[in-house]
């Protein structure tokens, strides 16, 4: 038996974390009550959650953490600034135990682990010190002087941009010492505790609530309504599946607002290298993890042939998928050239290709039937067994 590491209360960051929700509800009371509220003082708090809600996802999470992406300095430099206003820390020590997280999920090392119980990933993790904090596995963000400067400042540009700044903008729209206290309120502490929980959610509810649509090697899950909280980090299975991957919501009606914003700004040269997932890794792994939820209760002999046809269905959707991103960057080479050839054999081309294009998709129809033929009987076989 291991010893549990000894651990005290951290006074300072359990007070701000059970004092701003009261801070924040008190003070919305208040204001509300003496000076009521406008779409101005609800603007200011959707502009502020915007910044440091994306600050988080896109810059401390996606771009710092895992380098899904590449971005100019200015938008390093908002992402550090309005970072530092949602209160969780320099971007440097936010990725040292991200990037932990990472390495050690579900491990007693992982510091916001899911196995020590919902709260502690939450937020107990935060109140309670049990060792000294560790930097490590940051020397590239250590590198990078915005990052530096940030974490040298975190508190001054916390208290800046997270406080003062919302007042200044309540100053200058509504007017007064009750616009600067309107701003500060709603833009300042209520926004800080929405952001504050909407991130925590990501290491609690994230690895609770939801499906395993990509993996079953530890206890991350994909769950759309956690996605509408958190700006797209509620598919957390396959986050962790595929980490380098730009998208947390690799479907494009899947809701991940942070991967449009990261979109947006590659088309102005401000994000470049975005990484992506080849769909047949995706689909493999999906296929491959839909199997495991199958196979637990059939016998040896039964699971050798299912194996097979398993692998048989992986091998055909990732050959046949490449082969179809072949088949249309062909087709958009053509289309690029087709001055050059006369409009009846530009006509008979753009026919073949298609028709190419077509024969590998319905391919791909067929190895997909199969694979969903695959799953019914395996939940067939184990309706049986449980009888």
């Amino acid at each position: 038996m291991s010893e549990k590491p000894e651990w005290k209360l951290d006074i300072l960051n359990a007070s701000f974390l059970c004092g701003t929700p009261i801070l924040a509800v008190i003070g919305a009371y208040w204001y509300t009550v003496n000076f009521g509220i406008s779409l101005i003082e609800i603007g200011i708090l959707f502009l502020m959650y915007i910044a440091s809600g994306l600050s988080i996802t896109a810059g401390y999470h996606r771009l710092f953490s895992h380098r899904s992406h590449s971005a100019s300095w200015p938008l390093r430099l908002f992402y550090a600034v309005f970072g530092a206003a949602a209160f969780q820390n320099s971007a440097i020590k936010w990725c040292s135990d991200h990037r932990r997280h990472h390495l050690k999920t579900d491990t007693e090392e992982d510091p916001y682990t899911i196995m020590r119980g919902f709260f502690w990933a939450h937020m107990g993790w935060v109140m309670i010190s049990e060792k000294e904090q560790q930097i490590e596995h940051v020397k590239d963000l250590q590198a990078d002087p915005i990052l530096v400067w940030q974490d040298k400042h975190i508190f001054k540009i916390g208290a800046f941009a997270g406080i003062i700044f919302p007042g200044l903008i309540g100053l200058l729209l509504i007017g007064g010492f009750s616009g600067f206290l309107g701003g500060l309120i709603w833009g300042g502490l209520v926004r800080l505790v929405i952001v504050h929980h909407g991130t925590f959610l990501i290491n609690s509810g994230a690895h609770y609530w939801g499906k395993q649509n990509y993996s079953t090697k530890n206890t991350s899950r994909d769950s759309p309504i956690l996605s509408l909280l958190t700006f797209g980090e509620g598919y957390h299975n396959f986050h962790h599946t595929f980490q380098s991957d730009y998208r947390n919501g690799h479907r494009w009606y899947h809701w991940d607002p942070t991967k449009w914003w990261i979109k947006i700004f590659s088309f102005i040269k401000i994000t470049k290298n975005l990484n992506k997932v080849p769909n047949w890794s995706i689909e493999n792994a999906k296929m491959k993890t839909s199997y495991e939820h199958k196979e637990n209760s059939l016998n040896q002999n039964v699971k050798e042939q299912y194996n097979e046809r398993l692998k048989n269905c992986t091998r055909q959707i990732r050959n046949l998928l490449k082969e179809l991103k072949k088949k249309r960057i062909e087709y958009k080479d053509a289309k690029k050239n087709r001055k050059i050839l006369l409009k009846e054999t530009w006509r008979q081309k753009r026919i073949d290709m298609k028709m190419k294009i077509r024969e590998v998709k319905s391919n791909i129809a067929i190895v997909r039937l199969e694979f969903r033929i695959l799953i019914k009987e395996m939940k067939k076989q184990n309706n049986a067994i449980s009888a």
